[in-house]
């Protein structure tokens, strides 16, 4: 699974952008093949038709990449059906990330392998964005209006990934206010 610029054994290079069509041949067989490894984490087949929808959307070139326009872009897709599953259904968040994990150390894992962490914020205008709220953001060393989050990720010469993540729940979020 490793583009033709990388090889195993060599110091890591930074891929280049000039992407051409033949390039993305056979992309739709590896991500219906990557999203099978997910499955497992959905009780029906509908949710993971959309799962896979989903993602089709996300790599699309859609200009909005929310539910109606990922749903109207995938052939046959029902638009309250891609909201449902966006919205309301249910999968094993432990499964998908154990799943993930396994992917990640299947095709990336090395001894030399390095897991980085880091925090940053993120600007939020408004008070509806959760965990928003006035909190020291150590990019631009000042407090501001905004999410702050930490992120662990994974290198190794055989590419990198991000690996988890949380975002900071600031004490005013659990109170009455």
């Amino acid at each position: 699974m490793l583009p033709a610029c990388r090889t195993a054994g060599e110091g890591f290079a930074i891929p280049s952008f000039d992407v051409v069509p033949r390039d993305v041949e056979g992309f739709m067989e590896e991500l219906w093949a990557f999203q099978s490894v997910f499955h497992d984490c959905f009780a029906r087949s509908e949710p993971r038709a959309y799962f896979f929808d989903s993602m089709v959307g996300q790599c699309s070139r859609l200009e909005r990449k929310s539910s109606a326009p990922m749903a109207l872009h995938v052939e046959g897709g029902p638009v309250r059906g891609m909201q449902r599953f966006l919205s309301d259904v249910s999968w094993d968040d432990e499964q998908m990330l154990w799943n993930y994990h396994e992917l990640v150390a299947a095709e990336m894992g090395d001894p030399d392998g390095v897991l980085m962490c880091d925090e940053t914020g993120f600007v939020k205008k408004g008070q509806d964005s959760v965990g928003g709220a006035r909190q020291y953001w150590g990019p631009l060393g000042k407090v501001e209006h905004g999410q702050v989050g930490g992120f662990a990720g994974y290198a190794s010469r055989q590419g990198y990934a991000l690996v988890d993540k949380r975002l900071f729940l600031p004490e005013i979020w659990f109170t009455d206010a």
